[in-house]
């Protein structure tokens, strides 16, 4: 049974752009090869770290949102595991809800402000 899922991904910041796509390639290829349907993909870049990770202040950020089975998460976390470009990885299993807030996100309604708020027809 395909459950969605998302992943989040660190890659230490001493990787150029090329080697940074090469590393996405093979994670989205991991998971493609067990099974995966890859629903998105987004690039967050270099951002820096709430704190240190292995003397490291900042990371390239990488976001997959995809259904798997089971079996394709512990190949990928083994994967995670095994590479040195890895700082750190989540995973987590998309419930309804949160799949319904991940297709506004996607769509861009989430974190605009409403133009016709309340708070601006009290401040007139």
């Amino acid at each position: 049974m395909s459950q969605q899922y998302e992943t989040v991904f660190i890659l230490t910041p001493v990787l150029s752009e090329t080697q940074v796509r090469d590393a996405v390639d093979k994670f989205r290829t991991v998971l493609t090869d067990n099974g995966a349907t890859i629903i998105n993909e987004e690039d967050w870049g270099l951002r820096k770290l709430a704190y240190p990770i292995q003397k490291k202040n900042t990371g390239f950020y990488h976001l997959l949102e995809y259904t798997a089975p089971g079996t394709a998460i512990e190949v990928l976390n083994t994967e995670f595991r095994r590479d040195e470009r890895i700082i750190r990885d989540l995973t987590i299993a998309l419930d309804k809800h949160a799949i319904a807030y991940s297709e506004k996100r996607r769509k861009g309604a989430v974190g605009k402000k409403k133009e016709n708020s309340a708070e601006a027809k009290t401040a007139e």
